[in-house]
């Protein structure tokens, strides 16, 4: 308990000392001033949605070849974690865009296929919440998440691949990309804050799935046996009127 305290501590101020390098440390970006610094954190989500996204595929693949419950417990896991990044990233890049580009959002191949890749994953959510199975609804489950992540690399190619009102990627994006050196280290620093604090809520989402998963097959087994129960009475007093 004092070693998960002491984890959840760092992790706290290495985010708080993020925040202060994205407001008060990086340079200001030429073109668009102040709101350029929403950037450290919009990226930051991004790349844990990635990284959630990836957890949950594995995962589902695990399951699948496997049937362990814990590959489930860790494909759902990711897949919430990997939801609510993607919604901080679907409400900051709306929030820059405005000011830049003078719209909140528009239906360029980017940003379209992160919605949808947002509402996959969202139906995916619902899907599990409508089968009380446990071992069906994590097959289902398991194959939804592995249809729905297909969308993934098309999220990260789509500014790449094709001409969109979202801009060309600013690293390794090609000739003329690149960021200024403190930029670049306020980024990292950036990253590295998202990353642990997707990786704490991603472990303590999994423990609890875990439970989960222990009280819904129980209730599932308590349910099947009473209604077994109640069949097995039901038949001797069908023979009994018989008679």
């Amino acid at each position: 308990m004092k070693a998960r305290f002491t984890i959840t501590a760092l992790v706290a101020l290495l985010i708080l000392c993020a925040g202060y390098a994205a407001l008060f440390i990086a340079p200001d970006e030429a073109t668009m001033h102040a709101i350029q610094r929403i950037f450290y954190f919009h990226v930051a989500s991004w790349n844990a949605m990635f990284c959630a996204f990836f957890v949950a595929f594995y995962a589902s693949v695990a399951y699948l070849v496997t049937g362990k419950r814990k590959w489930d417990a860790l494909g759902v896991s990711g897949v919430e974690v990997g939801v609510l990044c993607c919604t901080i990233g679907l409400i900051t890049g709306p929030l820059w865009a405005r000011p830049v580009w003078g719209i909140w959002w528009t239906w360029d191949a980017k940003l379209t296929s992160t919605f949808i890749l947002w509402l996959l994953f969202i139906a995916y959510l619902l899907l599990r919440g409508l089968v009380e199975d446990p071992e069906k609804k994590a097959s289902l489950s398991a194959v939804f998440a592995i249809f729905a992540s297909l969308d993934i690399p098309l999220v990260y190619l789509a500014n790449r691949l094709w001409r969109t009102q979202h801009p060309q990627p600013v690293i390794a994006g090609g000739q003329g990309s690149g960021l200024d050196p403190t930029m670049s280290k306020v980024l990292l620093l950036c990253l590295l804050a998202v990353f642990c604090v997707m990786i704490l809520v991603l472990i303590d989402r999994y423990r609890l799935e875990l439970l989960r998963h222990d009280c819904a097959e129980l209730k599932f087994e308590i349910e099947s046996r009473g209604l077994d129960a109640s069949e097995g009475a039901a038949t001797p007093a069908l023979q009994k009127g018989g008679q």
